[in-house]
């Protein structure tokens, strides 16, 4: 499910507390979906019952990743996402890193690649403070949105 906005994905998490489900958000930009961004939310995924994913919007993309970034649209990347049988739901974040998000759902688990410090990680101390825990999965190597685009640029000359 494509999430409106924050307060939908508060009652989403919401309704899955008083259903006594764990609820797991994950966050990133998540362009051109490779293998590593799919073993990574299915590991998300295997730590709780419902997984909401955050992606960054085009316009925070482009902040964060440059001008040529993302490749694809983010109507299109949730809609790849939500395809993934592990993602329940995907709400598309207009700001740099989801603090807001990360503070009105409240998550059971906030998920990270280990490529983050516990002390890099954005809303580690919202979900800590309320007994949720942070997990960071091991990123798997060989695996780079960047190293894909080079490779495609190889290819194409």
């Amino acid at each position: 499910m494509l999430l409106s906005g924050v307060s939908a994905a508060a009652a989403m998490a919401a309704n899955a507390r008083r259903a006594e489900q764990c609820v797991v958000f994950t966050n990133g930009v998540f362009d051109l979906l490779h293998p590593g961004h799919v073993r990574f939310l299915q590991a998300a995924a295997r730590e709780g019952d419902l997984l909401i994913v955050g992606i960054n919007s085009d316009t925070s993309a482009n902040s964060i990743k440059g001008v040529t970034r993302p490749v694809v649209t983010e109507s299109e990347r949730a809609e790849v996402l939500l395809a993934l049988d592990c993602v329940d739901a995907v709400i598309i974040f207009n700001e740099i890193k989801p603090n807001l998000i990360i503070r009105e759902i409240v998550p059971d688990v906030l998920v990270k690649g280990a490529d983050w410090s516990a002390d890099q990680i954005v809303g580690r101390d919202t979900v800590e403070s309320t007994g949720g825990r942070v997990v960071r999965v091991s990123i798997e190597t060989g695996y780079s949105t960047t190293a894909l685009i080079e490779r495609i640029k190889r290819v194409a000359r």
